[in-house]
């Protein structure tokens, strides 16, 4: 890993009465992919806005590739693509489409339309945008969030209302990117079965706050259970004492945790 790209220090944010952040703290370092969870109205929006200067936070700090001041946020935010909700033109082609948000952007060189919709799959594609399927069109918000080449990608929920198909694309391609560009991602989902395949580290926002930062690694220490695997005509003897029988391990792991099951451990809740 790098240097740190984004940093959240007790972060504060309130909408009238309602206090919905109570103080983040959240680390994005360089070349990850961040998965941020939390039930729905947690707050991941509301980070990812303030992130994006759509938002004013009330108290804390933040700082952006190095930069904490108003000006350095500013020209930060320049190397951000982000895809929150779609906001496309059903009348017009994916291609339409990202020349209109090209010139939002500032983006001059309107070859990066045709390298973007290569990335996500949807080159040589004239369909409306009306006629996408849900695929395509999270597709879409991609590529558009890919325009510029940005050094970070702040992603809200990309994999949502996807079936499992769409989901395991839209999860290579996003691995792919950060492999082979190394662009630092930040991507929030409820599926939390999915960001664990998906990111390389995850934060848990929890009434208000992170209640944890860990890395997918460490999942798999969470959990003391040992598996074992032995012969299959050995089975009956291994329920019973394992070591006064003498039975021959085969094979000796250590179950991980899943990010499901740590999650809920750690805020309460069911996983059924």
């Amino acid at each position: 890993m790098g240097k740190e790209m984004i940093r959240l220090q007790g972060v504060t944010k309130r909408y009238g009465n309602n206090q919905v952040l109570k103080g983040v703290d959240l680390s994005v370092m360089e070349g990850e992919i961040y998965g941020l969870i939390g039930k729905n109205g947690a707050g991941k929006t509301t980070i990812f806005k303030i992130l994006l200067g759509l938002s004013v936070y009330d108290g804390g700090r933040i700082s952006i590739d190095g930069g904490s001041n108003e000006k350095e946020l500013r020209e930060a935010r320049k190397g951000i693509g982000f895809f929150i909700g779609k906001n496309f033109f059903d009348y017009m082609t994916a291609r339409d489409n990202l020349k209109y948000y090209c010139i939002l952007k500032g983006v001059k060189d309107y070859s990066e339309i045709d390298r973007v919709l290569d990335l996500v799959g949807l080159e040589g594609v004239n369909t409306k945008y009306k006629g996408f399927s849900m695929g395509m069109k999270q597709r879409l918000g991609i590529a558009c969030a890919l325009l510029g080449n940005p050094k970070i990608l702040v992603l809200d929920e990309p994999v949502n209302g996807l079936d499992p198909q769409g989901i395991a694309e839209i999860r290579h391609l996003l691995q792919d990117i950060n492999k082979k560009h190394g662009t630092t991602i930040i991507i929030s989902s409820h599926i939390l079965g999915e960001v664990e395949h998906t990111a390389t580290r995850f934060g848990i926002l929890n009434d208000g706050i992170i209640a944890r930062e860990i890395g997918s690694e460490d999942l798999k220490i969470e959990n003391n259970e040992i598996n074992l695997t032995i012969p299959f005509s050995e089975v009956e003897k291994a329920r019973n004492i394992l070591q006064e029988n003498g039975i021959h391990i085969l094979d000796e792991s250590r179950k991980g945790t899943s990010l499901e099951e740590y999650y809920f451990n750690l805020v309460g809740g069911d996983t059924q």
